[in-house]
């Protein structure tokens, strides 16, 4: 019979967390995909987030028996993070006259695949929401925690965050309708 992660997380050593890394490694890079669309910011923020799980793990206590709900919110504080960066950045390049900046062909390649802009449309589109709409949007949706697990790790009732999603999809149906 294999561990559950709370046994793994309590163990704490480094062939536990070694399992719980293989146990919970793609999900994780699934959804910093999906909150972020770039395969290699994906890859960054799964290492991030695993990295502060081994870091955290003696102060963290596990949702349910389950380390994914924590490692996707963790995945999503740092995708916030990275884009708050990655704006100041490009605010950054804007004052920066064209003819000194060499575009990126990585970028170039990544904008032209379809799905990745149909993503990245509506992450843009989830930025805007509220932030209840969207932390909740980014656990149950896009995370595909369920509404009990996300209302544990946001901390309120179930029915708030039905409520929230509902919302949240009345708002994104009235943007693509636009």
């Amino acid at each position: 019979m294999t561990d559950t992660d709370a046994e793994l997380w309590a163990r704490g050593d480094q062939a536990a967390f070694g399992a719980l890394f293989d146990r919970h490694a793609e999900a994780v890079w699934n959804h910093a995909y999906r909150l972020t669309a770039s395969w290699s910011l994906a890859e960054d923020l799964t290492s991030a987030t695993f990295l502060a799980a081994w870091r955290r793990r003696s102060e963290i206590t596990l949702v349910r028996d389950s380390a994914l709900p924590w490692l996707y919110t963790v995945a999503g504080n740092l995708a916030r993070t990275e884009f708050r960066r990655l704006g100041r950045f490009r605010r950054a390049l804007r004052r920066v006259p064209d003819d000194d900046v060499v575009p990126d062909h990585a970028e170039r390649v990544i904008a032209s695949v379809d799905d990745d802009r149909a993503l990245r449309r509506v992450l843009d589109v989830v930025a805007t929401l509220p932030r209840a709409e969207r932390e909740a949007v980014e656990l149950v949706l896009l995370g595909e925690l369920s509404t009990a697990e996300a209302a544990e790790v946001l901390g309120v009732a179930e029915v708030s965050v039905r409520s929230r999603i509902s919302r949240a999809r009345a708002r994104l149906r009235a943007v693509e309708e636009r």
